[in-house]
């Protein structure tokens, strides 16, 4: 099979296109992959900085859709399911093969593209929003990056649940996207926090999505209201602000973070019963449409380097996709 491998810790460059053995699918459900997401965790393996380091060489590909080739006994799953998958490593490949725990049944009415974009994202925004972040019908979420495929997850996610959303991007390009994530309404970067301020009466938000991290973490605090919760799920921006708790106390102010694979991954946590909870909780949504997953590029296996470099420079505009 036709697979991309990481064979040097070069970053998105050095990852290669090569021909590769099918994976070993004894007592896992095997996959043939019609579309693998790409999510920022797989620019961080091309270069040894995640927390997780798999050994060299690897195949990376955390999030798939497509057709169930063969299935164990008990899986729940049968040759011919469409599914949606995240098998975490493997997927940038013709086939892939996951633990039945992480393969979820992907309704007629999402393809597989969209079905590609959901796993690590919306999982992830769910966890975010739900178990951290306690979000509130009525209440206002402010979300940075939303263009991108973890802010379009926590527009959409936000407003199904109730919230009005205002989305922070940096273009005119990514402003559109976040509109068709279902934004309420968009700001630019540059001067978030005024603009914020006059959209909510001085308010300040409830909660705030920040997957970007670097200069902008002390005006998102500044602008949340009294109770509210930043909730930082990554660095985009390359660097880890720091936080002065004084500004905490005197707002009542909480920063939750969001580790949402160390969650159900810990010994003392749900474990990975949790992931099939989470997607039957979203299943109404996707059949309803108040999901829908925003598909920017979609590139062939063979621009996998241009299609990570593109994540890794934050060019990408909706969920960027390959397919095999």
């Amino acid at each position: 099979m036709r697979a991309a491998q990481v064979t040097r810790l070069d970053g998105p460059a050095a990852i290669e296109v090569v021909d590769l053995p099918e994976p070993d699918g004894a007592g896992k459900v095997v996959i043939e992959v019609a579309a693998a997401g790409i999510c920022f965790p797989d620019v961080l393996l091309t270069r040894g900085q995640y927390q997780v380091t798999p050994d060299l060489p690897f195949v990376p590909g955390s999030e798939v859709a497509g057709r169930v080739r063969s299935a164990p006994s008990g899986s729940g799953f049968e040759e011919g399911d469409r599914v949606a998958a995240f098998p975490f490593l493997g997927g940038f490949a013709e086939v892939v093969a996951a633990d039945a725990h992480s393969v979820f049944p992907l309704p007629e009415r999402v393809t597989y593209e969209q079905g590609a974009a959901l796993p690590m994202n919306y999982l992830t925004c769910h966890f975010a929003l739900r178990a951290r972040g306690r979000l509130r019908d009525g209440e206002t979420v402010l979300v940075h990056g939303a263009a991108g495929g973890i802010g379009t997850a926590a527009v959409q996610l936000a407003r199904a649940w109730g919230a009005r959303v205002i989305a922070v991007v940096s273009s005119d390009d990514k402003a559109e996207a976040a509109r068709r994530a279902g934004a309420h309404e968009v700001v630019a970067a540059d001067g978030f926090r005024a603009a914020v301020a006059d959209l909510t009466g001085g308010r300040g938000v409830d909660v705030v999505v920040d997957p970007v991290g670097g200069d902008r973490f002390t005006d998102s605090l500044r602008s949340l209201a009294p109770g509210g919760r930043l909730l930082v799920i990554g660095f985009t921006a390359g660097s880890i602000p720091e936080v002065k708790v004084n500004r905490l106390l005197l707002n009542n102010l909480s920063v939750v973070g969001v580790g949402w694979g160390a969650w159900w991954t810990h010994p003392a946590g749900p474990g990975p019963a949790f992931l099939r909870q989470q997607w039957d909780d979203l299943v109404p949504l996707l059949e309803s449409g108040a999901l829908d997953p925003v598909v920017g590029e979609v590139r062939d296996l063979d621009e996998v380097a241009d299609a990570l470099t593109a994540v890794d420079e934050r060019r990408a505009v909706g969920k960027v996709l390959l397919t095999p």
